[in-house]
């Protein structure tokens, strides 16, 4: 059964099924006994579905040392970019889901998510603190196209003069550029993005659904000249598969225009590992236990660390080896530098979405 099941290929997705959601007692089991062989070597769509999320709430805080921010905003769960290492993916079990197929297809939309921004600004006890948009799933999602969420938050965020940083793997962020270019012109704008290789055939099948490397470094370049300080994420660096190519992802960050780069080494928590295991398997078998090997030598042995300070670098010769060219690759190009602060002190409550005014 198993074996039979790996042949039914799905269409566009980095994940042909779903582990089994942690939390779930049963789970469904697809049959392809009663299908013939020939049959199975049809590849398969699963049409991506939108869920309305119902959350009260839009702003998240954290106090992780191994994270930048303390405030995020997150128009969406689950993402249709797709990516096989996204390590967002144990998020969709929570939600009844399973983190393969489900995390990619099932998308929960938080319609409201403008006005529970807006609402969130006007409290009293807001400073103006720097909000990242996204940092779990990609704001610039396809499905951003059409909802326009990311867009909505960016028109809150001017309107207050709150400062944001944006993360994201998508040209679709050069749409909202009218919005972006004047914050960034008062210090309260700036993009992370990320770029995972440059090979197009691997980002095809390793991040299906996402913006090619070509078009991601043209975000840059025209992020770069219109002003918008831009840092590129080599992330996440995959040994034995794509740390090889840390080199040119930061020549050509600079050459676009970037003006920082950062880098996050793969780990595998929880049923991200099956998900990207399965894909490696399907799309790179003749070097699957190279990378499985390579991984577990920066990992102590397993696939994932989730100790503060190392789970981002990893440990041991290898991650050494992987930081140290980055190092030297970074300030060879000038992209060892922090981006320049935003700038907090410009914050003013926006308009209550009642149109209340405040009397202080």
């Amino acid at each position: 059964m198993a074996g039979r099941e790996r042949i039914r290929k799905v269409v566009g997705r980095a994940s042909a099924g779903g582990p089994a959601n942690r939390f779930e007692s049963t789970r469904l089991e697809s049959d392809f006994e009663q299908i013939a062989d020939d049959e199975l070597q049809v590849p398969r769509k699963v049409p991506t579905v939108f869920l309305s999320d119902q959350s009260q709430t839009i702003l998240c805080s954290n106090d992780s040392p191994d994270i930048s921010f303390r405030y995020s905003v997150n128009p969406y769960r689950g993402c249709e970019h797709g990516c096989a290492y996204c390590y967002a993916r144990p998020g969709h079990e929570f939600l009844g889901m399973n983190a393969g197929i489900d995390f990619e297809s099932k998308i929960l939309v938080k319609f409201d998510a403008p006005n529970l921004l807006r609402r969130e600004l006007c409290r009293s006890s807001w400073r103006g603190d720097v909000i990242a948009i996204s940092g779990v799933t990609d704001c610039y999602q396809p499905a951003e196209r059409n909802y326009q969420l990311t867009r909505g938050l960016l028109e809150v965020s001017l309107e207050a003069q709150q400062p944001v940083s944006i993360v994201t793997k998508n040209s679709l962020v050069l749409r909202d550029l009218d919005l972006i270019q004047p914050m960034a012109a008062n210090r309260l704008a700036q993009v992370n993005l990320s770029i995972t290789t440059l090979d197009p055939e691997l980002a095809r099948t390793m991040e299906p659904r996402t913006a090619t490397p070509v078009a991601r470094l043209g975000a840059v370049r025209d992020l770069s000249e219109a002003g918008v300080p831009v840092r590129i994420m080599v992330a996440p660096v995959i040994p034995g598969l794509t740390d090889s190519e840390i080199p040119a992802i930061l020549r050509a960050a600079q050459e676009a225009g970037a003006v920082g780069a950062g880098f996050q080494l793969l780990r595998l928590p929880l049923t991200v590992a099956p998900v990207f295991t399965e894909w490696l398997a399907e799309q790179h078998p003749q070097v699957r236990q190279r990378v499985e090997s390579r991984i577990r030598g920066t990992r102590d042995g397993s696939l994932s660390d989730s100790v503060f300070g190392r789970r981002h670098v990893g440990q041991g010769r290898y991650a050494e080896l992987i930081a140290n060219t980055f190092r030297l690759f970074a300030r060879k190009y000038k992209l060892n530098s922090p981006l320049p602060p935003l700038d907090s002190t410009r914050f003013r409550p926006p308009r209550a979405a009642d149109g209340q005014l405040r009397l202080f």
